[in-house]
Parts: C-alpha cells; sequence; structure tokens
C-alpha cells in the first residue's frame, strides 16, 4: 500500500506565494479584473486558503498596497536635494527600459473602482504621501506633497504608459533637469 505524504506546512511561505500572486494580477490586471480564485491558482493554494490568511479579496488588496507603497522608490527616504532626487528617480523609473510599473499601474488599474481607490488614497498617505509631506519643510506640506505626487504620476502616465514622444524620447538629464525646477516649486516653502 502506498502512503501519500503531505506536504510540508509553512505558512509564511504558503502566505508570501499568495501575495506574491496578488501582487502580480492586480497589478496586471486591476482589483475588478482578477479574482481570488485566479490569485490561489497562481499561487498552488485554494480560494479558501487565501481567504484565511487575508480575510477577503479586500484584504488581500490591501495588503498589496501596503506591501507596494511601503518601498521608496519615487521619494527617497533620506533626500538631500529632494527635488533632484526625485526628479532623477522618476526618469530612470519611467524610461522604456525600466521594470514594470510597480505600485503606479497597481494604482492606475485599481483606481476606478471606489473601494479599491479607498485603500489606494490610505497606502498613498502612509507611505509616499507621509514621506514627502514629512520631507517638506513650511507650510501646506500635506497640499505641495499632493501637487508634487501628481506631477510625479502624471510624467508616469504620459511618458511610460502614453508614451508621448516628446517625454519618451527627451534626454534623461535635461528632462530631469526640467522635473527638478518643477519640483522645486513645490519643495520650497512658500514666502
Amino acid at each position: 500500500m502506498t502512503r501519500l505524504t503531505a506536504r510540508p506546512r509553512n505558512a509564511a511561505a504558503t502566505r508570501q506565494a499568495i501575495l506574491t500572486s496578488a501582487i502580480t494580477a492586480f497589478t496586471r490586471h486591476g482589483y475588478d479584473g482578477v479574482g481570488v480564485r485566479d490569485i490561489a491558482a497562481d499561487a498552488g493554494v485554494t480560494a479558501m486558503l487565501v481567504n484565511r490568511y487575508f480575510g477577503s479579496k479586500e484584504g488581500l488588496f490591501t495588503e498589496v498596497v501596503d506591501v507596494c507603497f511601503a518601498e521608496p522608490t519615487m521619494v527617497p527616504p533620506d533626500p538631500g536635494d529632494l527635488a533632484a532626487e526625485t526628479a532623477r528617480a522618476l526618469v530612470a523609473r519611467t524610461a522604456l527600459d525600466a521594470d514594470h510599473l510597480g505600485p503606479f499601474e497597481l494604482m492606475l488599474k485599481s483606481a476606478a473602482n471606489p473601494r479599491a481607490a479607498e485603500v489606494i488614497r490610505a497606502g498613498i498617505a502612509r507611505h509616499v504621501g507621509a514621506r514627502f509631506t514629512a520631507a517638506l519643510d513650511g507650510p501646506q506640506a500635506g497640499e505641495r506633497a499632493e501637487l508634487g505626487l501628481a506631477l510625479l504620476a502624471g510624467t508616469w502616465l504620459m511618458r511610460r504608459l502614453i508614451g508621448t514622444p516628446a517625454l519618451r524620447e527627451a534626454d534623461p538629464d535635461l528632462l530631469a533637469a526640467q522635473i527638478t525646477r518643477m519640483l522645486a516649486v513645490v519643495v520650497e516653502p512658500p514666502a
């Protein structure tokens, strides 16, 4: 008689496999474009197990947003010259040969869903928005930080996703210098 041996259980590895699958799925297809069963199948588990670890699709999406937005990819963690460092990061991350779009693509493809938009707003506030706001001196830091993020998101959209020729083909150093000047208006405290 042949006995089947159970696969060793590793809760942390299983949780991470689900999270990795969800990051890929939500980034490619957005919140409304993927289901828990799809994520579970890609992770090699059941939908019931996904719900056991994350509670629901929304709970899983919340964790994905938190993980994706936690890493400082645009606003440097210790900004010496905030405008210039942020501009250089933006130009590098939107180059044609750059890796996937990560948090930006996740945000863009999921924002049409009102509940997903709430989760994204909270993730921005906890992570990149908080970092940008904390790096600014003077009044209206939150408002100025969000204006800066709007400039970053708009440039990302036009340069990388839509691929407008002037931005797509721009000299990286010149483009970074132009974005630095624009961000300087946000970074410098109002007089």
